[in-house]
């Protein structure tokens, strides 16, 4: 097993969309310093999808503009098709030292969710990433592949594990670096987790796959658990628990990063995060969006600050 992990944030992007009240720029601006002075090297900073789409985050060029930039730590942001892309680009020109920012792509497993999330097919998501994956690539830029609903669809049920790895083959083919794997649903347990791990580490090396869970119902950490035992070093999480899926009914919040650090922390793995400076962001967190996250160690911790 590893003994060092990468905790990949997404609350500012994946966390904030799901938000009914948009957070001003100069807040998600103050939360990715915030956890990036706690040590995340991985921050999920936002999104170049219409804001037709997701209105939280069309201020998404003023934000990838405005990222510092801080030694060893890079930003991604999401780029649905050509269009996106030209609008990170314009975002990443101009004076002065840059940023370190990647660019990520996105699809689902299940045809369903694909035509719900983005009105699309798998195939032509495909024929649009033939263009984009590489067309990033040229222009500095590493990519991030996310597949949604690997573990389960809100609308199919459970997905063919083989649906899923074939979907990870072609991102890898068109040049991903690394492929996130989301539990859109969270329905997701360890058994379930080791098949498809197991599956995709027949053609893959670990460090090329993150997992994206979802603790809908409380096996988030367990399904980590699962990852580590096959050697994935990635997993993503969003700061408090904030987040979601609008297009998946019933989806929770992801995995809440102070959960996961607190766990890793204990079992004495490294992650190059201090513990309570990531406190200190999921109170930020709580500020911003005016309510009180469901990450059960940000709640322990608050109330014993208040005891």
């Amino acid at each position: 097993m590893p003994t060092r992990v990468t905790v990949y944030e997404v609350g500012p992007r994946d966390g904030l969309q799901n938000e009914a009240a948009t957070v001003p720029t100069e807040g998600k601006l103050a939360l990715i310093r915030a956890l990036a002075n706690a040590g995340i090297s991985r921050i999920e900073a936002t999104s170049f999808v219409s804001p037709r789409w997701i209105p939280q985050l069309a201020d998404a060029v003023q934000v990838t503009a405005a990222l510092p930039a801080l030694p060893g730590v890079s930003y991604v942001v999401l780029v649905p098709n050509a269009k996106g892309l030209d609008r990170l680009a314009d975002a990443l020109r101009g004076e002065g030292e840059r940023a370190a920012v990647e660019a990520a792509v996105f699809l689902s497993a299940s045809e369903t969710h694909n035509r719900k999330n983005v009105n699309k097919t798998v195939e032509e998501i495909f024929r649009e990433f033939e263009r984009l994956v590489p067309a990033a690539r040229a222009l500095g830029l590493r990519v991030r592949g996310y597949v949604s609903t690997v573990w389960g669809c809100p609308y199919e049920g459970e997905v063919d594990p083989a649906r899923a790895a074939e979907v990870v083959k072609r991102l890898v083919a068109l040049g991903c670096d690394q492929i996130s794997l989301g539990d859109t649903i969270g329905v997701g347990t360890p058994g379930q987790t080791r098949r498809i791990l197991g599956l995709l580490l027949r053609d893959l090396a670990p460090e090329r796959l993150a997992l994206h869970m979802h603790d809908t119902r409380g096996t988030a950490l367990a399904n980590v658990l699962a990852g580590l035992e096959l050697g994935v070093t990635t997993f993503d999480a969003s700061i408090g628990g904030l987040g979601g899926c609008p297009y998946a009914p019933g989806a929770s919040g992801n995995l809440a990063t102070e959960d996961l650090v607190y766990m890793l922390h204990g079992m004495g793995y490294e992650t190059g995060i201090d513990f309570a400076r990531l406190i200190e962001a999921g109170l930020l967190a709580e500020r911003l969006v005016g309510r009180r996250l469901p990450g059960k160690t940000l709640q322990a911790e608050r109330a014993r600050a208040e005891v």
